[in-house]
C-alpha cells in the first residue's frame, strides 16, 4: 500500500506542477511581448489593431503603458482620451483634457476624440 501510495502522490505531484510551470511562461511571456510592442511607434500601431479587434480595454491599456514611455506623445494622448469616452468615461476624458497643454488644435487626433466624447469635450 505504500508504495502504491507514493505512486500516486507522484502522478498528483506531477499534474499540479505541470499546469503551474507552463502558466508561468506564458502570460509572462505574453505581457513581456506586449510591454515591448509599448514603444511610441509600436504601441501606437498596436492600440489601433486593438480597437480595429474591438478590444478597447486592451488598447487603453497599450496606450496607458505607452505614456508611461513618453508623457508627451500628443497622438497617444488624444487617442487615450476618445477611448475613455467610448468606454463610457466623460469625466476621465474631461480630466485628461485639462491637463494638456499646448496640443496643436490641427492635430489630427482631436476628430477622433471629438467623435468619441463630442464636441464640447474640447478645450
Amino acid at each position: 500500500m505504500g508504495i502504491r501510495n507514493r505512486m500516486l502522490f507522484g502522478v498528483l505531484a506531477a499534474m499540479l506542477a505541470a499546469p503551474a510551470a507552463s502558466a508561468q511562461t506564458g502570460p509572462f511571456t505574453e505581457l513581456d511581448a506586449m510591454v515591448d510592442a509599448s514603444a511610441p511607434d509600436t504601441g501606437m500601431a498596436l492600440a489601433r489593431r486593438q480597437i480595429a479587434a474591438g478590444e478597447l480595454n486592451g488598447a487603453l491599456a497599450t496606450l496607458e503603458r505607452v505614456l508611461m514611455n513618453d508623457p508627451r506623445d500628443d497622438a497617444a494622448l488624444l487617442l487615450h482620451v476618445s477611448l475613455l469616452c467610448r468606454l463610457d468615461d466623460k469625466p476621465g476624458a474631461r480630466a485628461e483634457i485639462a491637463e494638456m497643454r499646448g496640443i496643436s488644435r490641427s492635430q489630427p487626433g482631436w476628430a477622433e476624440v471629438g467623435a468619441a466624447c463630442g464636441a464640447g469635450v474640447r478645450p
